[in-house]
């Protein structure tokens, strides 16, 4: 199939698009005359948020992509649905992130939150880098969030520690910013730009009914829920570094509400960030796809 222009000018994918604030961007993106790419996990729930988002802003221009983003073999035959159906990407937003009581493992052998939260948006950024590329001035949003803690390079896999839910979220969205400054570094000069968003505690279905916030919020939401933000409110912060002009040649950045944040200390340090890059790109397979490593200043 010959990939499909866009009548409104700018393609986005938006990953965890099917709910929260994922679903908030898209429709966001929508309203302004995107032309939106909805990665779901689950094809009815991903129908149902395509179907709500093309009612309430009446842009038709909406294509669901249904992949399990643990899954490596299913990222990859993702990306080649997104290549064949768009020939521009001008913006990637890498927002899906889940959590998991238990240590679980990817049909990949890697430890759930892990692949899912960092070695997903290395794996599909780097796969569909070659059109962000082209269809530069391009950009890619890493969603992250603020949590005290360090990246284990030793034990990123949980088979050592015991696993501790919420440590393991950490580290695994840590690896956000870490990727965000490496391939921020390596795509100096090539029109597109990379930078990672913290867009606040907000009322969130994160992980599930099982997951981080599943649990969390059955006592949050009857202590503070009520005064806690939306999605959409949430998906402004995440839209400003993905849309406003003042942004267009920003890159290596790691935003709050329209302003940049102190990056842990960890993240400050180069070494740290190509040791991660190094290690990413074996467990993705990417160091043996040499056309997949295509960037700038590596």
């Amino acid at each position: 199939m010959k990939p499909m222009s866009t009548s409104h000018g700018k393609t986005a994918l938006v990953t965890g698009a099917n709910s929260g604030l994922g679903k908030a961007i898209a429709h966001a993106l929508a309203s302004t005359g995107w032309r939106v790419g909805l990665v779901a996990r689950h094809r009815a729930r991903g129908e149902a948020a395509v179907a709500e988002i093309q009612t309430s802003t009446d842009n038709a221009d909406l294509h669901l992509f249904v992949a399990d983003l643990a899954d490596q073999s299913a990222l990859r035959a993702l990306a080649e649905q997104v290549l064949e159906r768009f020939d521009r990407v001008h913006l990637l937003v890498n927002n899906a992130g889940t959590a998991f009581p238990a240590r679980r493992l990817s049909p990949d052998g890697i430890e759930c939150a892990l692949a899912v939260n960092h070695l997903a948006p290395f794996l599909l950024t780097h796969l569909l880098l070659e059109r962000l590329q082209s269809s530069a001035p391009a950009r890619i949003v890493n969603v992250g969030t603020r949590i005290d803690t360090v990246m284990d390079f030793t034990d990123l896999n949980w088979e050592r520690r015991p696993y501790r839910m919420m440590q393991a979220y950490g580290q695994s969205k840590l690896g956000n910013l870490h990727f965000t400054f490496e391939l921020a570094r390596r795509l100096q000069g090539s029109g597109v730009t990379v930078n990672c968003v913290f867009p606040g505690v907000f009322k969130s279905n994160l992980g599930g009914t099982d997951g981080a916030q599943g649990l969390f919020w059955k006592l949050v939401s009857v202590l503070v829920g009520w005064a806690l933000p939306t999605a959409d409110q949430a998906a402004r912060r995440v839209l400003h570094v993905a849309t406003a002009p003042e942004v267009d040649d920003v890159s290596g950045r790691y935003f709050g509400d329209r302003k940049t944040l102190k990056a842990p200390p960890q993240v400050l340090n180069p070494a740290a960030n190509r040791r991660l890059w190094e290690i990413s790109e074996t467990l993705t397979g990417l160091s043996e796809d040499a056309s997949a490593l295509d960037v700038s200043n590596a």
